[in-house]
């Protein structure tokens, strides 16, 4: 019985006005708002598997059919290609910018100013006290061609002998060097701004981006995702902007994009949305009457979102590191509320929560600098290979809110401490057995025509290059930075370190494509791919990739002392 009254009863709700048009419609709004958990509960996130699991109801359909009653829902399909501009999916802002930037004075008069803009023919300039670059972003103020026009008409008397800094804005909006151009003009976009400071990863100025730089890229296609996570009110705001992604994936797939880059842009928004996530956990706080954070923290990505490499089924890994306090005291407590507030709100974002249990939440992935440290001796010091589960993943680990000097800090140490301790590093490599995945005859085992490329692929790939990077000392984040380095280095030989790095990018192209196919036909995520989907040729070049890792494990004892 599939009736209003009956599915309410069910979910203890209450009906009102029932017979009546807006009584039974808003019956049926809050049975729906009621049903998204239970579903939830049953492993169907989007709209497409909720399709999927209406259509296998056989008997309900087909009785609904005797009743002359239409088909319930919609059979899952993709919707049309949106084209994209692949160039602003390709480059990044540091290699539009101009740099160094022009920075005055804030005690220049705006006489000098402008002489000095005609002169350099530049149509903003930044002001600060020292009139320097090379400081942090908050030291900065811009004055644009517009404000000293306005300023002009308002005052044309007394306008040119004013001191610059008094008509400069603040704050300062900026952006990453390394962000990628889509960004920039979501960002302008968005924030009605035609410059944007730029910034490294410290958050030091290194430049400014105009709206001049980027008109080649607005006269093209238009760009599907812009920043709108970073002002994102609510987890509802959050989850709708999220739900964006894989129609620009699947996109960036189709303008053949590299694969590899494509992984970045995924795991740029997942980082962005984990820092808004953050900062609205910590609102939340606040107005709950938890009060400010006791002390500096920041909130870090670890895993696969860390490297830049996310595919579309990520889920949450992540952690918190804050500058003092002791596990189970007054700051851990604290962190600890937030931390579950943050998954909490990633979760209906739709970032689902980490089944290791790799979040802030726990216990074992926050605490103090000094709680991080004896956490990596103790690591360190560790003799099985199973004790230092899920500990690999943090050397992948990326600040994304709060005092990044403290994850600066951190993850020297641990590097620092792998580094010196050669056990430690052998002791990772030796987690890399991943079973055989091919049958007697030498075809794939295959589980429903599909096959695991993460566990039998990618996994002995990152894991061969952050085992050795952490034996080695290279300190790099991504898989292909990693391995590029140690070919750099000369360790290990350059024909297996290439072959990892080009089938990196083929397993991450091969699970997009599979990934975005899947969620359109309302089939959940998985790391598994259909191998009959794959040409002759593909399926040739896969079993090659995976035989040749099978070898991984050796590989990495060998190198240990390279």
């Amino acid at each position: 019985d599939h009736s209003l009254e009956t599915i309410a009863a069910w979910l203890r709700l209450e009906i009102a006005g029932r017979h009546s048009a807006l009584g039974d419609a808003i019956a049926a709004g809050d049975i729906f708002a009621a049903l998204i958990p239970e579903l939830r509960k049953r492993n169907i996130r989007t709209l497409g598997e909720a399709e999927v699991a209406c259509l296998a109801l056989s008997d309900a359909l087909e009785a609904g059919h005797r009743a002359g009653w239409a088909e319930p829902v919609s059979r899952p399909q993709a919707p049309a290609f949106q084209p994209v501009d692949p160039y602003a999916y390709r480059h990044r802002v540091g290699s539009l910018m101009s740099g160094p930037p022009v920075v005055v004075k804030s005690t220049k008069p705006i006489r000098q100013i402008i002489d000095l803009m005609v002169k350099r023919r530049i149509s903003s300039v930044l002001v600060s006290e020292r009139g320097t670059p090379d400081q942090p972003i908050e030291e900065y103020g811009i004055v644009t061609e517009r404000d000293l026009m306005r300023r002009i008409s308002s005052d044309a008397e007394r306008a040119f002998d004013m001191p610059v800094g008094s008509i400069a804005t603040r704050p300062l909006i900026s952006i990453r060097a390394t962000a990628f151009a889509y960004r920039a003009i979501g960002r302008m976009d968005r924030l009605k701004v035609r410059h944007l400071a730029v910034r490294d990863d410290g958050g030091v100025l290194v430049g400014v981006l105009s709206a001049r730089d980027l008109l080649r890229l607005r006269a093209a296609a238009a760009i599907d995702l812009d920043d709108t996570i970073e002002h994102a009110k609510d987890a509802a705001e959050l989850a709708a902007t999220w739900s964006m992604l894989p129609g620009v994936v699947r996109s960036l797939i189709g303008e053949a994009i590299d694969p590899c880059v494509v992984a970045e842009i995924i795991s740029d928004e997942l980082c962005s949305l984990t820092r808004r996530a953050a900062v609205l956990a910590e609102q939340q706080m606040q107005i709950e009457g938890h009060g400010p954070p006791p002390c500096a923290y920041a909130v870090l990505v670890l895993g696969s979102g860390g490297r830049g490499e996310s595919l579309m089924a990520p889920d949450q890994d992540n952690a918190i590191v804050f500058a003092d306090g002791e596990p189970g005291g007054a700051e851990d407590s604290w962190f600890k509320k937030l931390g579950t507030k943050l998954a909490d709100m990633l979760d209906i974002s739709g970032v689902p929560y980490c089944k290791g249990g790799v979040m802030a939440a726990n216990a074992a992935f926050r605490g103090s600098l000094d709680t991080w440290k004896r956490r990596v001796e103790d690591w360190v010091r560790r003799l099985r290979p199973e004790d230092l589960l899920n500990v690999d993943i943090v050397y992948d680990l990326r600040p994304v809110h709060g005092d990044t000097t403290l994850a600066a800090q951190f993850i020297e140490y641990a590097y620092d401490r792998g580094h010196a301790e050669p056990v430690f590093a052998k002791l990772l490599g030796e987690q890399m057995t991943t079973g055989n995945p091919f049958t007697v005859f030498g075809g794939f085992q295959l589980e429903n025509g599909r096959l695991d490329i993460k566990k039998h692929g990618l996994f002995p790939i990152v894991a061969t290059a952050r085992t050795l990077a952490i034996r080695h000392g290279i300190r790099e984040r991504s898989t292909r930075a990693r391995l590029e380095r140690l070919i750099a280095q000369d360790i290990g030989g350059e024909r297996d370190m290439k072959a990892m790095l080009a089938g990196h990018s083929m397993l991450i192209g091969l699970l997009l494509a599979q990934q975005t196919h899947d969620i359109y036909a309302g089939i959940p995520v998985s790391n598994r791919i259909e191998i009959d989907v794959l040409t002759r040729d593909q399926q040739a070049e896969l079993k090659r990739l995976i035989k040749r890792l099978q070898s991984a494990p050796d590989l990495v004892r060998d190198l240990m002392f390279a």
